[in-house]
This record gives C-alpha cells, structure tokens and sequence, in this order.
C-alpha cells in the first residue's frame, strides 16, 4: 500500500488545524453577542438567531459546490479566499446597524468564508490521511472546535471595555491576516493507488446522492446538529432564563467559563473518538458517543439550578456532541470513496445547515411559544438517543452489506472495519 508522505502530511495536518482555529469564532462565541446585538438592534432573540442560521445554512448549503472548487483550483487559493472573507465578515458586522445588514454581513458572508474553509480542509485531511481518517478529521476539526478557546475571554473582555462592534473589528482584521500567512503553505495530497484510498468504488456526488446510506446518515447528522447549534446558538438565553446570569463559579462569570470549557471537549472528543473510530468501527463509536450527550444532557436539565454542575456537563454535553465532524466525515469517504471526498462532504455537510435552522430560530420559536426551555431540550435529548440506535440497529448493517456487495463487484482484497465486539467483519 502507498501513502502520502508521512512528514509532510504532518505538516499539512497541522496548517489545516491552524485554519479552522481562526474561523472557529464566527459560530462558537456567538453565544456573546447575542445579549449586547439584541439590545443594540432593538430585536426579539428569535429574530436576532436567524443571523446565526443563516451563517450555518450558508456555510452548509453552498459546501458541495465550494468542495468542487478546492478540488478544481487547489486547497491553497481557496482557502486564503475563504480566510479574507471571514475576517471581512466580522470587520463589517461591526458596523450593522439593522438587522439585515447584520444578515448579510456576520451570517452571508461569514458563512462562504468559513464553509469554504471547513470542507476544504477536511476533505484535504481524508486525502493526506487515507490511513488514519478518523484520527486527522478529528485533529483538524478539533481545530475548529476548541480555536475559540483563545478568544472567548479576550473577545469578553473588550467587549466589557469597549463593546461588540471594538471585538469584531480587531478580531476581524485578525483572522484575515493570520489566516492568509497560514493558508500559503497548504499543499494537494499526491495521488495514491485507488488500494490505499479507498477498497470501495469512488462514487461522485451524483452517484452517492442515489444511494439509501447517503440520506440515512444526512438525517442522523441533521439530528446531532440540532442538538449541538441549539446549545451553542441558545446557551446566552437559557443561561439567563435558568438564572446563571452574572453567577460567578471560581471567580469567573458563568457563561464565559462554560464556554471556555465547551471549547476543550468540544475539540478533545473529535481526535479521540475519530482514533476510537479506527479501531473498534464508526457506528459502535456513534452508538457510545450519542449516547453520551444525550446522558450528558439528561443530567443538565435536571441540575441546571447549580451552577458549578451547569458549568461540568455543559462541557461533558459538547464531549458527546463534537466527534460527529469526525465521524460522519470518516464514515462518509470509507464508504464512497476519497477520489471526491471533499465535494462528497460537502453534500453531507449540508446537514448542518438543517441543525441550525432547527437549533436556532425553531428552537427559539418553541422556548416563546411555550415559555420554557423544558420542551426544546425534551426534543434535543430525544435525538440524541434516536440516532445512537440508528447508528447501531440501522447504519452498521447497511453499511455492512453495502461494503459487502462493493468487494464482490470489485473482487479486490478488502481491508475490513474492526466489528464489535470482536474485530473483524463476516458479512
């Protein structure tokens, strides 16, 4: 078997990681803007949150198209594009001044940079990593889970001197500049044998969009997201509802500090279950991991009068909740092949385009509608543990007999998943 070079893929790995780090902001510390932007704008939370969806659905919806063009013109030029405008995005979001110049500015064009950046570094990672997918997916999307662990307190902290519109400026111009020194040293993944990348057929888009496995895991990924970006986009307004609203836990404010810690397990989970992945297989790992954050979230509802425990399992909930970007990403190209892992994912990743819709303004519209949080996460539990089982009772045998057909159409040698609990497949 051939494979990229190992120390230049290292290398890559670490430039990929890099660049999710800095577009990481525009959707994990907009939980901190929602009370200043709501007040400054005159608007309902729910009006305000469509900003949030319409930077996730940008961020998804366009990502097929997007990964076709990384895949046409090279990872370097469009992701240096994609780093310019999500630094754009902040530095003209500053100066909204109605609802939708905010639209177009922090959720239109927030969403082409950071989605251009996204898909084209995880299909850059499942093409330099044809051995250890689930590993490098997770490291690159740790990246941009845990990268806004460096500026929720610094962002908090200007905000608290200088306001909103002083943090999205200087952080703007930051992101665009670091980004495109970064972004000049990526590189294309050298073709490799079609043994290495993949033991099934490389399916296009098109062809993979035809097939029941495809729109299985679209539906279980849409599930996870929802429950995700309703925590992420609703975490503001439901820590105030509980009455977290200036409680202070180790001498630090509430809200910050959750998010500080969402952001270490949130990018800790992704290379660990994507490692986890590789050696006991992608649907035990989703039936463990789904199950968690829907344990996880259980038990926050339940003790959300403590702030100490609220802090704990708001960092345990996104434990359980951030390996989806590396698993579904790793599950997606084992089956359908590397040769257009990166447009195939953006397909799949339009999943979370739904999530936040669902997440966002429909979970809003429900905590109005009902006057409690209480419903919103009776709904969001029930998905977590709806697409566990369907991981385990309904991926996992379709997946086995889709790969099963493919090495008998190919009649290659196929390198199996490990099964569970033992490590072999038997279809």
């Amino acid at each position: 078997m051939t494979k990229p070079g190992a120390g230049q893929r290292w290398t890559q790995l670490l430039l990929g990681v890099a660049c999710m780090t800095l577009i990481s902001s525009p959707q994990y510390v907009w939980a901190l803007f929602t009370q200043p932007l709501t007040a400054a704008l005159g608007v309902t939370l729910a009006e305000l949150q469509i900003t949030f969806s319409i930077l996730i659905v940008i961020q998804t919806f366009l990502s097929p198209w997007q990964g076709v063009l990384v895949d046409r013109f090279g990872p370097r030029l469009l992701l240096s594009i994609g780093v310019a405008v999500t630094g754009a995005s902040w530095v003209l979001a500053a100066q909204a001044t109605t609802l939708p110049a905010l639209y177009f500015t922090y959720g239109l064009l927030g969403g082409i940079g950071t989605g251009i950046v996204y898909v084209g570094v995880i299909g850059h990672m499942v093409q330099w990593f044809p051995d250890r997918r689930g590993l490098a997916t997770g490291l690159a999307a740790a990246g941009y889970g845990v990268g806004a662990l460096l500026t929720t307190f610094p962002i908090a902290s200007i905000m608290g001197t200088s306001g909103h519109q002083t943090a999205m400026t200087r952080f703007g111009f930051v992101f665009a500049a670091a980004g495109l020194v970064v972004a000049q040293g990526i590189r294309r993944a050298p073709r490799v044998s079609p043994n290495a990348v993949s033991v099934r057929g490389d399916l296009s888009p098109s062809q993979m969009l035809g097939t029941p496995i495809f729109w299985l895991m679209f539906a279980m990924m849409a599930m996870m997201s929802t429950t995700g970006l309703m925590v992420t986009s609703q975490m503001g307004a439901f820590t105030k509802d509980f009455g977290m609203a200036g409680v202070l836990v180790f001498g630090l404010p509430v809200l910050p500090l959750a998010l500080s810690i969402d952001r270490v397990t949130n990018g800790a989970t992704r290379p660990l279950f994507g490692w986890i992945s590789d050696r006991i297989g992608r649907e035990q790992t989703m039936l463990i991991a789904f199950g968690l954050e829907g344990t996880a979230m259980t038990l926050w509802l339940l003790t959300r009068s403590s702030p100490l425990l609220f802090v704990l399992l708001s960092g345990l909930v996104f434990f359980g909740w951030g390996e989806i970007f590396s698993l579904f990403p790793s599950t997606l190209t084992d089956t359908f092949g590397a040769k257009h892992a990166t447009a195939n994912y953006g397909c799949l990743y339009i999943a979370q385009g739904v999530g936040s819709v669902l997440g966002g303004p429909v979970a809003a519209w429900l905590h109005q509608s009902t006057g409690s949080w209480v419903p919103v996460f009776a709904v969001i539990i029930t998905m977590d543990f709806a697409t566990a089982l369907l991981a385990i009772a309904v991926l996992r045998p379709m997946r086995r007999r889709w790969l099963a057909k493919a090495e008998r159409a190919r009649e290659i040698p196929v390198a199996r998943e490990p099964d569970w609990p033992a490590l072999r497949i038997n279809p």
